[in-house]
């Protein structure tokens, strides 16, 4: 894999501890809320420093990626996600999702997560079209389609949901609470 796409790529390469941390606090600050950021640092204590600095600052920590010497780490900015009032009508379950999922009917899993966060777990042949590529991207959709939409709390996936609806996709699933409990079957970068 050559690179995930992201929002900033921080070089803390040649640094030791805290300076990987203190420069990934102030690349965050230049983050809005749910873009993704690329450190690439080669202290090795780099990984456990920044997830554990992600998981207290309330940011999500998606994965690191070894190449060589180099260590890339990619964490999404906190969008406070949790808060937003969802409006789609027709919601699932994760649960419900799975039992799905197991019995091979034939739906779609609309993944619209940022990609890095899709790279390090997601559900096996779900299609990644982040929310902010949908509007371009519904021609790679079916309109008749039974399509889950899936991200990491079902906020994002609310919104996804809406938007396919105005767009006339007929039969539009949003899964609460997405990712961030599943407990089915995913695929990873790192597997």
């Amino acid at each position: 894999m050559d690179s995930l796409k992201t929002d900033l790529l921080l070089d803390a390469k040649g640094l030791a501890c805290p300076m990987p941390i203190v420069k990934t606090k102030k690349a965050m600050n230049e983050l809005q809320a749910g873009q993704v950021l690329e450190v690439q640092a080669t202290d090795k204590g780099s990984k456990a420093d920044l997830e554990a600095w992600a998981k207290s600052a309330g940011h999500q920590y998606l994965g690191t990626i070894e190449q060589g010497e180099v260590l890339k780490h990619y964490l999404r900015k906190s969008s406070n996600d949790g808060t937003i009032e969802r409006k789609h009508p027709n919601i699932t379950s994760n649960e419900e999702l799975e039992k799905k999922l197991d019995v091979n009917e034939n739906i779609v899993v609309l993944d619209v997560r940022e990609a890095a966060e899709y790279a390090f777990n997601h559900i096996p042949n779900a299609i990644s079209i982040p929310l902010g590529e949908l509007e371009n991207r519904l021609s790679e959709l079916n309109t008749t389609d039974e399509i889950y939409v899936v991200c990491r709390t079902g906020n994002r996936s609310d919104l996804a949901a809406q938007k396919l609806a105005e767009k006339g996709f007929a039969n539009v699933i949003n899964v609460v609470p997405g990712m961030s409990a599943w407990s089915g079957k995913t695929i990873s970068v790192n597997k």
